[in-house]
């Protein structure tokens, strides 16, 4: 595990793990079925405090560390958590009243994060290196654990509300693993390196537990801040194979100067997920770093493991397969199916739905979204697509990001794919907005390419000879910043409430 400038090898981390697995035990009684929950950053710990509750049986409860103090006490609320493990850089998570929590630990790295509440005190309790320093009992045996038990608490992004605690067990991390290695990145070994650019909190954890998992080293950047130079220099400096992102955070990458400045030649697969990439940045991506982009189509509740796109499906010229989230991942089946669960004929619109070795054991403590998310043996994803005549299949869009309008329905993906066509858009979001006549009215939310200096009626005539009528978005707006989720992806809610305010200032 690389962080900056501090290297740890396998034989120190795994004595990490130990000793922090012994602490947990020893100082908040720790052991199997009771949940941990962390509230941190990007750091060594908190990768390590995963493998210490896999260690004891515990379950993993990693929070957005973007969310607020209050998002972190329902959080611990709705799992039932036992201790609250603090990267110090929160004073304001450290001290929330949640009845369950009985212990209180801190992550406390003061030689990378420099930090005023750094060290011990009564909101964060006692720093866990100085409690792993000072441990001198029997270390933890491995825990006895089933395959349906839970392992990890994956909560999903909340952007249409709470966000649910998504069961992991372990023998379907198990499977992930294998089948993330099958699909993604094919023949890695202990020779490759991947860098991490997204929490590890959510996807970027699972893929370096993939990574663990042949022994490859995980690369973290020391900045807390988001650096393209520094990341491209831990691409040549470490040679890094693969990582993991989402599409917004790629189009940073590929679009930083910084790209043409190292030796990236080390890349062979950069897989991107959590959100289908917009045409015109895939292809810009292509052409900057070559054959290595790798989609995946997942969500949370099927840790990833719904379709793949590998890089030889990838093409800068039209083949056939531009739009395609890819094909069924191994092990995995996905249908189409329409409103009472049939599977519909390939062309046709419906919802994704998936089943299989990788599918989540259900929402913890909640029925009635279990009761909605399945059916029949199948998860429904709330993805709508449609799949090709040779099994490929195509993302519509949410379910609920679809609006009618005079009575149609209205896919905003395909009206955004379009104005992102215009060399001097970079951002988008489409979306409906209630209307009195026509119940609803499609709304464009853009961000320009600096220096660009686009009209709403330019934009709008530019469109005209590319969408019908009815698809067309009634109003533009141009802002310098489109808002994002805790996790870098596009997030329509936020769109729309930020929005709304700012038509309620006017």
């Amino acid at each position: 595990f690389v962080w900056g400038d501090r290297v740890w090898d396998w034989q120190a981390f795994d004595k990490r793990v130990k000793t922090m697995a012994g602490v947990l035990a020893d100082r908040a009684g720790i052991g199997k079925g009771d949940r941990v929950l962390v509230q941190s950053a990007n750091n060594n710990q908190l990768f390590e405090s995963l493998f210490a509750c896999m260690r004891l049986g515990a379950v993993w409860v990693p929070a957005n560390f973007r969310g607020a103090p209050d998002d972190l006490k329902w959080v611990a609320d709705h799992s039932g958590a036992k201790l609250l493990i603090c990267d110090t850089s929160f004073p304001q998570h450290a001290v929330i009243e949640a009845a369950s929590i009985e212990t209180r630990i801190a992550i406390a790295n003061v030689s990378v994060h420099s930090n005023a509440n750094a060290g011990s005190d009564e909101a964060f309790g006692p720093d866990i290196d100085t409690l792993m320093e000072q441990f001198d009992g029997e270390l933890p045996t491995l825990a006895d654990v089933d395959r349906d038990d839970p392992a990890w608490f994956f909560f999903t992004s909340g952007t249409t509300g709470r966000p649910k605690a998504a069961v992991l067990t372990h023998g379907q991390l198990g499977f992930v693993v294998n089948n993330h290695l099958a699909d993604l990145v094919p023949g890695a070994n202990e020779d490759d390196a991947s860098l991490v650019v997204a929490p590890l909190s959510h996807g970027a954890g699972i893929h370096q537990l993939m990574m663990a998992a042949r022994g490859a080293p995980t690369i973290m950047a020391g900045s807390e801040r988001f650096d393209t130079s520094e990341l491209w220099q831990l691409v040549e400096k470490w040679q890094v194979s693969n990582m993991f992102t989402v599409p917004t955070i790629l189009k940073l990458l590929v679009e930083a100067p910084e790209v043409h400045q190292v030796d990236h030649s080390s890349l062979r697969h950069v897989i991107y997920a959590g959100a289908p990439m917009y045409r015109a940045d895939q292809v810009h991506a292509l052409e900057t770093l070559g054959s290595v982009l790798v989609q995946y189509f997942g969500l949370g509740e099927v840790t990833g493991a719904i379709t793949v796109l590998p890089p030889k499906r990838h093409s800068i010229s039209d083949d056939g397969r531009i739009g395609s989230c890819g094909y069924p991942r191994t092990g995995m089946q996905v249908q189409i199916q329409d409103d009472s669960g049939n599977e519909v004929a390939p062309g046709n619109t419906g919802e994704i739905c998936v089943t299989g070795p990788a599918v989540f054991a259900g929402y913890w403590d909640n029925p009635e979204a279990n009761a909605k998310s399945f059916r029949d043996g199948w998860f429904r994803t709330g993805d709508l697509g449609h799949m090709d005549d040779s099994g490929y299949f195509y993302i519509t869009g949410r379910e609920s990001d679809m609006y009618i309008s005079g009575g149609s329905n209205i896919y905003p993906r395909e009206i955004e794919e379009k104005i992102l066509e215009h060399p001097a858009v970079t951002e988008t979001a489409v979306f409906g907005m209630p209307d009195t006549k026509w119940g609803e009215l499609g709304v464009a939310v853009c961000k320009l390419v600096d220096g660009e200096n686009l009209q709403p009626e330019e934009l709008e005539m530019y469109l005209r000879e590319r969408l019908a009528s009815y698809k067309m978005p009634r109003q533009f707006y141009f802002w310098d910043e489109i808002p994002k989720s805790g996790y870098g992806k596009m997030a329509k809610r936020l769109v729309r409430d930020e929005l709304l305010k700012r038509l309620g200032e006017s």
